[in-house]
């Protein structure tokens, strides 16, 4: 079996701030990126390989890559299959109403001590969060993410490291794509 993993990019979109087209990208990674079967998902960030032996390295070198070819510096925070399986069984707002409003916040390593207080007093009504491990859910309700004073120089202040989001059918997604497959 070869395992699997998700490299997650922090804000990048196909036009306008930010640019990293995903086709490009996918060329670069598999060719001099080092990484093998390589596949993005959706135009967001999500990039889908086997699993490197080294995932830091292999979050810094795709950094580099991006930074030298498309001029944008941007977090890459991995996942493995098993990390991802884990975040969506732990899930802590089952009973949220709309599954696009819940999204998990990836974090590149442990938030500091009393972001959660920090985060909690700039809720706004039917806002939510809850620190699990390395990720950090918030159920934006029916406000969504546009109403919310939880922008991201809130959080990367309050959390004390990067973090990038999915939404809930997101990261159900990426656990699907990232399940092992049968080496031939």
């Amino acid at each position: 079996m070869t395992e699997r993993c998700a490299l997650l990019l922090r804000a990048v979109n196909v036009s306008g701030a930010n640019r990293v087209p995903m086709a490009e990208l996918r060329a670069l990674l598999s060719g001099r990126g080092g990484l093998r079967n390589v596949a993005t998902y959706i135009a967001s960030g999500n990039i889908i390989c086997d699993a490197p032996d080294d995932l830091a390295v292999a979050c810094a070198s795709v950094r580099a890559l991006v930074a030298d070819e498309f001029g944008v510096d941007t977090p890459v925070i991995a996942r493995t299959h098993d990390q991802l399986v884990r975040a969506e069984r732990d899930d802590p707002f089952p009973d949220a109403a709309l599954d696009r409003m819940v999204h998990a916040m990836f974090l590149e390593g442990d938030a500091a001590p009393g972001a959660v207080a920090q985060l909690t007093d700039r809720l706004q009504q039917g806002e939510r969060i809850a620190l699990v491990g390395r990720e950090l859910w918030i159920d934006y309700g029916q406000g969504g993410v546009a109403s919310s004073k939880l922008t991201r120089a809130v959080l990367d202040r309050a959390l004390g490291t990067a973090g990038t989001a999915r939404n809930r059918n997101t990261v159900r997604t990426l656990v699907q794509l990232t399940a092992p497959t049968v080496s031939a």
